[in-house]
């Protein structure tokens, strides 16, 4: 995105740990291969003394949200082609999610990046989204591994969605959130990571609020 463009875009990964320097030369050469707008990540597994080692040039703009352990930890990265101003950063202590609210070329914007622990999953979401209703608006984007399905289609058993997840749609419904995956996927079954032994599967996700952001938007959830 440039001043003389109305475009963005939006990727979200779980790194599953950014200790190793293999993973993090990968990372590196994959961001700069996508190049996105901005950069969602989940599963830093980095703690304080530790973000530098999410630098990546042209991305120098770096949120991050860690707890005291290597575990958890999410980071938004953005470009710095883009004139982003930040009014507002809220995180998490344990490092499940990160609020960050500003301007991309005056155009308000809110992002949270949420990776939402494997036991209570739609509740964890639930609450988050309910925590920061007020903040979330026409121009909010909420991406992260969300560790649940949210339609029987992101299963790949037919077992029913059970009570918590369908309180977190009905949640996601009243905020006027959508399911970015599903507007371009309605009836696909599509996951990044399956469970033999819960039958669980999962998919790298997205949220935005109806009728916001105006300029382009692409969001990849991978």
């Amino acid at each position: 995105m440039d001043g003389s463009t109305n475009h963005i875009s939006i990727v979200t990964l779980n790194v599953n740990g950014l200790n190793s320097p293999i993973k993090r030369h990968r990372l590196v050469s994959w961001i700069k291969k996508t190049n996105p707008t901005i950069c969602c990540l989940q599963e830093t597994h980095l703690i304080g003394k530790d973000i530098h080692r999410l630098k990546v040039k042209g991305w120098e703009k770096i949120y991050h949200a860690h707890g005291p352990r290597k575990q958890a930890g999410v980071a938004i990265l953005i470009s710095n082609k883009i004139d982003f101003k930040t009014k507002l950063i809220k995180r998490d202590k344990e490092g499940h999610y990160i609020l960050l609210k500003g301007t991309i070329h005056q155009q308000d914007i809110t992002i949270i990046n949420i990776y939402a622990p494997n036991n209570g999953a739609a509740t964890f979401i639930k609450q988050i989204l309910l925590k920061f209703k007020n903040q979330i608006d026409h121009n909010t984007i909420i991406m992260g591994d969300f560790n649940t399905p949210l339609s029987p289609l992101d299963r790949s058993s037919k077992q029913k969605l059970n009570k918590e997840t369908i309180e977190l749609n009905i949640t996601i419904n009243n905020l006027d959130l959508t399911d970015i995956y599903r507007i371009y996927q309605p009836s696909s079954n599509g996951y990044t990571f399956f469970s033999a032994k819960t039958g669980l599967s999962v998919l790298t996700r997205g949220l935005r609020a109806n009728w916001g952001l105006g300029m382009w938007l692409v969001v990849k959830c991978l």
